[in-house]
């Protein structure tokens, strides 16, 4: 298999940890979509990545499509439970994890247009999500060592992934210091080799 990605992408970082996790042999294929002579637009309509391409040519999009795909592919380290209420807490933790990330891009994309172009008020409403979304999964952690308690998912997968983009792209929210518990399963996460051998970088 193939990942089309870059190493600043929080949602090819995703998969990537999910491949290291379940020990899934790949090629890393380094492309963005912002570039003048990307190849993304060509294997996925939206011009996104991550784009996973299997070994017969078939291209999924869509992080959350993608992990769930690899999951599924061998039995080891499921990160998914069974189609249950667990399953859909899971997926209510990912879903909760990307849509921070979502605002988070989005206003980092608006703070790179020209001065006189940007809105100030959609970068507020952008980070307003943000602190909302933060302040919720540690509401939600309390004090249980991982986000669905004892054990180790693709719920903490999601969560450590928006974390380490928010330490890389916007270390002035100080998100440990007002969220000690989400620092707490952040130190945790960074522990596993996927999760710190995949650290974004420019």
């Amino acid at each position: 298999m193939k990942l089309i990605g870059s190493h600043t992408s929080p949602f090819v970082r995703k998969v990537r940890i999910v491949l290291a996790e379940k020990k899934i042999d790949y090629e890393l294929v380094i492309d963005s979509p912002w570039l003048e002579d990307s190849k993304v637009p060509d294997i996925n309509p939206l011009g996104k990545i991550p784009v996973l391409v299997l070994d017969d040519n078939t291209p999924l999009f869509d992080s959350r499509v993608i992990v769930e795909y690899i999951d599924n592919v061998t039995p080891n380290n499921k990160l998914f439970p069974a189609p249950n209420r667990e399953r859909t807490e899971v997926k209510r933790w990912e879903a909760l994890a990307d849509g921070l990330l979502d605002a988070a891009v989005t206003a980092l994309l608006e703070g790179k247009r020209p001065k006189k172009e940007q809105s100030a008020s959609w970068i507020a409403r952008q980070h307003d999500k943000v602190t909302r979304s933060l302040a919720f999964m540690a509401t939600e952690l309390g004090d249980q060592t991982f986000c669905m308690g004892t054990h180790f998912s693709m719920a903490d997968i999601a969560v450590g992934t928006a974390l380490g983009y928010l330490c890389f792209r916007f270390p002035d929210i100080a998100w440990q210091e007002s969220h000690p518990n989400l620092a707490k399963l952040y130190d945790k996460l960074l522990q596993r080799p996927p999760f710190a051998d995949t650290i974004p970088h420019d």
